[in-house]
């Protein structure tokens, strides 16, 4: 019993002959620096510093739900779960590697006139044994064991750029909550003016000095911004609606934006530096290399599998007729034995095997490059609209002003008769398209922060090898 444990045990530690490939991260396929130069703006040239969210986000109101959506939301449930079940399931995998010892125990009884003489009485017996166990000489259980431990690393990065696109979308939710607030203001106050414009021009219509026809143009205006008012206020509501999804509990007013105004200034810029390779530190981008390392493993599996199997099998214990004696030295038996087992036909299925690992490496390679040239292209893009945010924005703010004036300046002619009411409505409108713009164009910038600390891969000073 002593040889055979002493063989299994050092079976167990027995450096296998790998036939996986060694893996070596793929070069990259996108540029070495993110873009420079034209509408990009200047970067540091020291590599970006770590992400936090609570320093993007410097509202405690948004931080509130932040921190309230990462604690209930249902899919970071799920995605906590998935990593339970991958690491569950690499355990698993990883127990294969060591021999497994049961402990059994038997007791018969015969009797009977039809019996023989050897079946009769009693008997007990209690062993120890190990059965079928495969000394991995080729790395196959290995390599099985290896892909597991990066399928579960893959889930852990999964559920991190699960909880990256859950700070996003609650970050874009509650600013689009805010313009939606100041669109409904907006349209709240040229109804007020349009009315007071209806009154106006019905007290002109009665009096003769204004003709029926400005009396409906007022009235268009009027019916338009009404409407407005409805279209917004379902707005606010779906955005509470989203809010609330995403953060998985009702949502407490007091922690809402009342206006974009308010809202935009509380996110600050992020630096994204030079080099391109901080998109690595992206979870997506860490999830596609794990699932690549683990196809790299299942290759050499399966190629493993085209060699010999040699397992060992041993069994010691007792056996007696009488319960007793079964523990005396006389009842003691051991035996121990090994197998091979070599696939000489099986219809090329151990080829075709090997050729499906080394195609589905394949694609998780194309998938891997595609990944970090997707998330080149989202750097670039909010690089870009960073660039020419804020001239947008200013050029904006004086189209606004100019349109506030002049519906004024306008509004004011009318008032006194020195200017047709169509010039009026003209400018009241204008006016009321400038609002709106404006607000859009608050929205964007706000969100353009959101989306590059989201392209920049978030978090990034929790962004760790599993262990």
């Amino acid at each position: 019993m002593r040889r055979v444990l002493t063989l299994v045990a050092a079976s167990s530690v027995l450096a296998a002959c790998a036939m996986e490939t060694p893996y070596a991260r793929p070069k990259s396929p996108t540029p070495a620096t993110l873009p420079t130069g034209g509408v990009y703006p200047v970067q540091p040239a020291d590599a970006a510093p770590p992400i936090r969210y609570a320093d993007v986000f410097t509202d405690a109101r948004l931080r509130t739900l932040v921190d309230q959506a990462l604690a209930n939301n249902r899919d970071l449930r799920a995605a906590a779960d998935n990593i339970l079940a991958a690491r569950a399931q690499y355990r698993v995998q990883r127990a294969s590697r060591f021999p497994e010892v049961d402990l059994s125990s038997r007791y018969n009884h015969g009797g009977g006139d039809g019996a023989s003489p050897a079946t009769r009485g009693d008997a007990y017996s209690a062993s120890l044994g190990v059965t079928g166990f495969e000394l991995d000489l080729f790395g196959r259980v290995a390599s099985l064991t290896e892909a597991a431990r990066q399928r579960y690393f893959a889930t852990e990065y999964a559920a991190r750029a699960t909880r990256l696109i859950l700070v996003a979308d609650v970050a874009e939710a509650w600013l689009t909550y805010a313009a939606d607030n100041s669109l409904l203001r907006i349209a709240q106050q040229t109804v007020d003016n349009a009315q007071r414009g209806v009154q106006l021009t019905d007290a002109r219509l009665r009096g003769g000095v204004a003709p029926r026809t400005d009396l409906r143009q007022a009235q268009t205006i009027l019916a338009a911004a009404q409407a407005d008012i409805a279209r917004q206020r379902t707005a606010v509501a779906k955005d509470i609606n989203a809010l609330q999804l995403l953060v998985g509990a009702p949502i407490d007013p007091a922690l809402l934006p009342t206006s974009i105004e308010e809202a935009a200034p509380t996110l600050t810029q992020v630096a994204a530096g030079v080099g391109s390779d901080v998109l690595l530190r992206r979870p997506d981008i860490a999830q596609a290399e794990h699932q690549l390392r683990a196809l790299n493993a299942q290759v050499g599996a399966a190629r493993a599998a085209l060699f010999p199997r040699i397992t060992l099998t041993g069994a010691a214990g007792y056996a007696s007729s009488a319960l007793s004696s079964l523990f005396q030295s006389g009842a003691f038996s051991y035996s121990a034995g090994s197998g091979v087992s070599y696939p000489i036909f099986q219809a090329g299925a151990g080829r075709a095997g090997l050729a499906y690992a080394k195609a589905q490496r394949d694609a998780a390679l194309a998938s891997y490059e595609k990944a970090i040239q997707s998330a080149f292209r989202e750097t670039a893009d909010a690089l870009a609209r960073q660039g020419t945010i804020d001239d947008e924005r200013a050029a904006d703010q004086l189209q606004l002003d100019a349109a506030a004036d002049s519906y004024r300046l306008a509004d004011a002619r009318y008032r006194v008769g020195n200017q047709s009411f169509l010039a009026s409505l003209d400018a009241q409108r204008t006016y009321y398209s400038a609002q709106k713009t404006f607000v859009a164009v608050q929205l964007q910038g706000a969100i353009n922060r959101v989306d590059l600390y989201r392209a920049l891969g978030g978090d990034t000073a929790e962004a760790v090898a599993p262990e």
